[in-house]
């Protein structure tokens, strides 16, 4: 019986794909696991970033405590890049359920080479990489660094395809079908509630984090989202890392002053 239904799932997601367009074809016939199909035959789009959630990167001159016996992945001219555990793993299964997109604050040449290092023949099959000119400028400073600008991503930009290299059409992704995880709640300010999860920030000395594991709570958390119809009411219903920046939130005093500055930009 399971079988069967498994069968009957696979078929209709392919019927609905011809009906649809034939870059979803090629999504049926590389044999997505199930959990990476939803009844409408597209995968969901997972927006990640890349410091603190899959490494923890940092220049030679930062004053970065590094563990003995711990040495780094990747040496990118003064930066040095320690891949977080499980982190081949988890990009296989990333790109095999959903659609990913990178989008960084860094500057692009902060973060180019740091993408080509992390995910190796992977990148090709990106959707897109962003960096800090994509993202929303607050003239605003960090309350954990006073010297470090607030910049924000704003999905809607993903969602009305402000960039014409963007390859899919105007209208396919929305707050119920994206995805954003950041360790930075301020970066999703002006985004709808419940389309972002913000995991602890990953840093050099754990050595023995397996978030990202088969058996990992990240990995968990997207399982569930993979399988379910719409974004924001899992996530409501699975809270999962640091809390989503409200008028709740204890520092809603301060940033609320970006609010105040931006009225025209806040999606809640």
């Amino acid at each position: 019986m399971a079988s069967s239904k498994a069968s009957n799932l696979k078929m209709l997601s392919r019927e609905g794909d011809d009906k649809n367009d034939s870059t979803d074809d090629r999504e049926s016939d590389v044999g997505i696991p199930l959990h990476g199909l939803n009844l409408g035959g597209r995968k969901k789009l997972l927006v990640i970033d890349l410091n603190g959630l899959l490494a923890h990167t940092f220049f030679t001159f930062e004053n970065v405590k590094i563990p003995a016996n711990r040495r780094p992945d990747g040496v990118l001219g003064t930066k040095l890049v320690f891949k977080r555990p499980f982190c081949d793993e988890f990009l296989k299964f990333c790109f095999e359920t959903f659609e990913v997109g990178i989008w960084s604050t860094a500057t692009q040449r902060n973060v180019d080479g740091v993408i080509t290092f992390i995910f190796g023949d992977f990148k090709p099959k990106l959707q897109f990489t962003w960096n800090q000119t994509h993202c929303t400028s607050t003239l605003f400073k960090t309350l954990e660094k006073k010297d470090k600008p607030i910049f924000l991503k704003e999905l809607k930009k993903l969602w009305d395809k402000e960039c014409h290299s963007l390859p899919w059409p105007k209208g396919r992704y929305s707050s119920s079908n994206t995805l954003l995880i950041d360790d930075s709640p301020y970066k999703a300010l002006f985004n709808p509630p419940n389309t972002a999860i913000f995991p602890p920030k990953f840093t050099v000395d754990q050595i023995e984090d397996n978030s990202l594991g088969p058996k990992g709570d990240l990995r968990a958390f997207l399982k569930g989202l993979a399988a379910t119809v719409d974004v924001q009411t899992y996530v409501k219903a699975h809270p999962y890392g640091q809390d989503a920046i409200t008028a709740n939130h204890p520092d809603w005093s301060y940033y609320s002053k970006i609010v105040g500055h931006f009225p025209h930009c806040l999606s809640h």
